[in-house]
């Protein structure tokens, strides 16, 4: 697999308005190859039969009934509130739209 080129490093530093010293542009070939490499591993591992997932493990979503409990009632609610409207609290317009 031919290694990544120091102009190739030095192309994407421009692309990504980077300012890299020489050392810098070799350091970063080298790093780029490592990492291209890793990548082309992986990709020879993962096969046809291997199912493509988004978790290791299997998600199960727990969840509670949805029971209905004693509550406050809108009025208990809204009893400490310095200003409310049609039940719900009033508060300070902040957007400059209706």
């Amino acid at each position: 697999m031919p290694g990544i080129t120091r102009e190739e490093v030095a192309h994407l530093a421009r692309l990504a308005r980077l300012e890299l010293r020489d050392e810098e542009l070799d350091h970063f070939a080298t790093q780029l190859d490592d990492i291209i490499g890793a990548v082309a591993r992986v990709s020879e591992v993962a096969d046809q039969d291997v199912p493509p997932t988004s978790h290791p493990l299997p998600l199960t979503n727990v969840m509670r009934p949805d029971t209905v409990r004693p509550s406050l009632t809108p009025e208990a609610a809204l009893s400490g509130a310095p200003a409310q409207e049609q039940q719900r609290f009033k508060v300070p317009q902040i957007l400059g739209e209706e």
